[in-house]
């Protein structure tokens, strides 16, 4: 469980790696003529695209008038579009690199799609989650209560009073600086790697009802701890980290995809200085 979950910050990859750990759109394939611009037709295959491609915004219109938007943007990219061949852009080179570039892009999508999304489905994370669980190791988690204060003397002398008998909770919404006071210093439950590592070592280490006999110091502060429960540690449940494992597998599968083309492709980069760059990059 470690492993997966400790790898939840993971930056997403590419733009269209990240685009397929949600449903994609489902296309039309109707080629039924709706409009026509100057002769060139409109087809509801055209529409399910521009409505694919519409801001967020438009999400929140009935479907007629989304429907109705992307008509119009339709229309009014190829009058744009006819105006700016007419006027020879398309002969342009630069623009001519920009569409190679934009059709491997889109190529490049078809590929994540096809061939690294379409194998990660909904059976196959569960079954990964099901698998991390099994293999995770039992640990507890516990419940505590602090008073923190400035100095070390305030610390034993907050001990000392517990020894006499004072009440935990009591001291805490005197004395404590930390805005758990209000709650009587209690700061719920709390697994490993939460707390700073000297207050998790002392909590841990308590029996439960039993505080610390010496000040325990962090960097916020001189600690008075209070153990006031014990109990094993719940793994999340599944639609809490379902997305969270999806896009580990996807990461994992399109990783592995490209090391596979990689090793039949010629790839010779000039300039030293990138290419040792390039080579960091790949490597991390």
């Amino acid at each position: 469980m470690h492993h997966l979950f400790g790898r939840a910050a993971a930056a997403v990859i590419l733009a269209g790696a990240a685009a397929i750990s949600v449903p994609g759109t489902v296309w039309a394939q109707d080629s039924a003529v709706v409009a026509t611009v100057n002769g060139e037709n409109i087809t509801e295959a055209d529409i399910a695209l521009a409505e694919g491609d519409l801001d967020p915004q438009f999400d929140q219109l009935p479907a007629d008038q989304r429907r109705a938007a992307a008509v119009s943007a339709i229309i009014e990219i190829k009058l744009a579009a006819a105006a700016s061949v007419k006027a020879g852009v398309a002969d342009d080179p630069e623009f001519q690199r920009r569409m190679a570039f934009l059709r491997e892009r889109a190529l490049h999508s078809e590929f994540v799609k096809n061939q690294v999304a379409s194998t990660v489905t909904n059976e196959a994370v569960r079954a990964r989650y099901d698998t991390e669980i099994a293999a995770a190791p039992v640990s507890n988690e516990v419940r505590a209560s602090h008073i923190l204060v400035k100095t070390e003397e305030e610390a034993k002398d907050i001990i000392r009073q517990l020894g006499e008998g004072a009440d935990f909770a009591e001291l805490a919404k005197e004395h404590s600086s930390d805005g758990s006071a209000q709650n009587g210093g209690d700061l719920g439950f709390f697994g490993p790697g939460r707390m700073v590592p000297e207050f998790e070592k002392a909590a841990f280490a308590l029996e439960v009802g039993g505080h610390s006999q010496e000040p325990v110091q962090s960097q916020f502060g001189f600690h008075v701890i209070k153990l006031t429960d014990k109990r094993p540690q719940q793994p999340p449940a599944f639609d809490q980290v379902e997305r969270q494992i999806r896009s580990l597998m996807l990461r994992d599968k399109y990783f592995a995809e490209i090391a596979e083309l990689r090793k039949s492709a010629e790839i010779e980069i000039s300039d030293p200085a990138l290419k040792a760059a390039v080579d960091a990059v790949d490597g991390q």
